[in-house]
């Protein structure tokens, strides 16, 4: 019955019912027969989650607990919740699921669609770490052409610290550092077991003494949308505004796309096209 507002003790209850009662016995070798209700047995569940009887039987009668998020992911397991399932079970019992630490090294094959479609406009995909892994043409041709560099080297971080080029092509560049290290000591709470991104930071503390400095300043800041102004070698002084993107079903990957911000320098971006 839907009310004005949602309980979450009893919707976690009845949830945890539902998926339970939907389960097929025999996709876990067990036997179906001499069954009053569908589904698993609770002590069925428990065993598959390492958790007692008893907790289970307490979760499903609504008596106020509060399964931790360790808990929350033993149950996801035995209750075998697709992706979605799992998300709205951590919301019901208000934990923070552990983020997925191995990053994705290819781009959704939709999304390299989409970037591709949305030409003229530059436009590009990542990963937590910030790793390139799909761009179109238009994003070349302002910034780098990334196909040049080896995939180590693809990574929009390292290349704003450490590469040559891009490193001088910032006009405002001290505050595009600051942003990107800000959005990147972000990203690395969310993500303190990804043994891979700790090494980039590690390699941009030792090569970029004002890495160091901004990353020992502790400031945190998810900088989805801005401005940013580069300045091209052929092109000379283009404003380009930002905005970033997590798609629905790939909450892992960003696509970001620029758009000129004046038009001056939208007629500078056609001049590269």
């Amino acid at each position: 019955m839907l009310t004005s507002a949602v309980d979450v003790t009893q919707e976690l209850a009845a949830f945890l019912r539902s998926r339970r009662e939907r389960l097929d016995p025999q996709d876990f070798g067990l036997p179906s027969r001499r069954r009053r209700t569908p589904g698993l047995r609770r002590e069925e569940v428990a065993e598959l989650a390492g958790v007692s009887v008893d907790y289970v039987v307490r979760l499903e009668q609504a008596r106020g607990l509060r399964p931790s998020a360790d808990v929350v992911e033993a149950l996801a397991g035995a209750l075998r919740l697709t992706r979605d399932e799992r998300a709205y079970l951590f919301g019901l019992a208000r934990r923070r699921p552990r983020a997925e630490d191995q990053a994705a090294t290819e781009a959704a094959p939709s999304l390299v669609q989409l970037v591709a479609d949305l030409s003229p406009r530059p436009a590009m995909v990542m990963n937590h770490r910030f790793d390139l892994l799909a761009w179109n043409s238009e994003m070349t041709k302002v910034l780098l052409d990334f196909d040049t560099l080896p995939p180590p080297r693809r990574n929009a971080i390292w290349l704003c610290l450490l590469h040559p080029e891009i490193r001088e092509l910032y006009v405002d560049r001290d505050r595009v550092v600051r942003d990107g290290v800000a959005h990147l000591r972000a990203a690395w709470a969310a993500h303190p077991e990804d043994g891979v991104l700790a090494g980039l930071i590690a390699e941009c503390a030792t090569g970029d003494e004002q890495f160091a400095r901004l990353w020992d300043s502790q400031d945190v800041r998810l900088n989805g949308r801005g401005e940013k102004v580069v300045r091209h070698p052929r092109a000379g002084e283009i404003a380009l505004r930002f905005e970033t993107l997590t798609p629905l079903q790939n909450p892992d990957q960003l696509l970001v796309i620029y758009r000129a911000a004046d038009v001056a320098s939208q007629v500078a971006m056609d001049g590269l096209r």
